[in-house]
C-alpha cells in the first residue's frame, strides 16, 4: 500500500468537494464561479500532488488510467477507497462549516427537465472529455508541465455546459460525498456509472488509438 499516494488522493479529493460543492452551494460567482472553484482545484492539486499520486482526485479518472494500462487493478481499488473516503469527508467538513443554511451542500442533482437518459448522457460525455484530456495531456507526457492547465480548464468548459442540467459531477466522489451529507440520494447509480463508462471509453480510444507510439 502506497501511503502517501493514498494520502494524497484522499486530501485532493476532500478539497475537491469542500471547495467546489462549497462554491456551488454558496452560489457566489454564479455558474462561472462554480466552474472556476473546481477547475482550479484540479489544477492546483495537479501541480501539488502529482508527482505523488497522479492527482486523480476522481474515481473515473482512475478509471479510464486502469483501463488505459498505466496502473494496476490493486492500485485503482485503493484509489477509488481514499477518493470515495476523501469526498465524503470533505462534505461533511462542509455540512458542519455552512450548517443548515445550505441544505444540499452542492448535491448534483438532475435539473427538474433532464431525465435520466439524458443525464446519463451527458455525464458520460462530458467525463469522456476529461479522462481524455487527462490521457492525452498528463499520461502520454506530451503537455509536459502545461497538462494541469489542460486538465483544469477542461472540467471547467465541462462544468459551464453539464452544471445546469446534471450539476457536471463527472465524479462519483463529488457526487457521493454530498449526496450522504444532505440526503440526496436520488439516481446516484448514474452518477457512477456514467462517468465511470465515459471514462473507459476514452480509455480504449487512448489505448487503442491515440496513445503515443514513439
Amino acid at each position: 500500500m502506497n501511503t502517501r499516494a493514498l494520502t494524497a488522493e484522499f486530501i485532493g479529493t476532500f478539497a475537491l468537494i469542500f471547495i467546489g460543492a462549497g462554491a456551488g452551494a454558496l452560489g457566489a460567482g454564479g455558474l462561472v464561479g462554480v466552474a472556476l472553484a473546481h477547475g482550479l482545484v484540479v489544477l492546483g492539486f495537479i501541480y501539488a500532488y502529482g508527482h505523488i499520486s497522479g492527482a486523480h482526485i476522481n474515481p473515473a479518472v482512475t478509471t479510464a488510467v486502469l483501463v488505459a494500462g498505466e496502473i494496476n487493478a490493486a492500485t485503482a481499488v485503493q484509489y477509488w477507497v481514499a477518493q470515495l473516503l476523501g469526498g465524503t469527508a470533505g462534505a461533511f467538513a462542509l455540512a458542519h462549516a455552512l450548517g443548515s443554511r445550505h441544505g444540499d451542500f452542492g448535491a448534483t442533482m438532475l435539473a427538474e427537465n433532464v431525465s435520466v437518459g439524458q443525464g446519463f448522457l451527458i455525464e458520460f460525455v462530458l467525463t469522456f472529455f476529461l479522462a481524455n484530456a487527462v490521457l492525452n495531456c498528463a499520461i502520454s507526457g506530451k503537455a509536459g508541465n502545461l497538462a494541469g492547465v489542460g486538465i483544469g480548464m477542461t472540467l471547467v468548459f465541462c462544468i459551464l455546459m453539464g452544471g445546469p442540467l446534471t450539476g457536471a459531477s463527472l465524479n462519483p466522489a463529488r457526487t457521493l460525498g454530498p449526496a450522504i451529507a444532505s440526503g440526496h440520494m436520488e439516481n446516484l447509480w448514474m452518477y457512477f456509472v456514467a462517468p465511470m463508462s465515459g471514462a473507459a471509453a476514452a480509455a480504449l480510444l487512448y489505448r487503442g488509438l491515440l496513445k503515443p507510439t514513439d
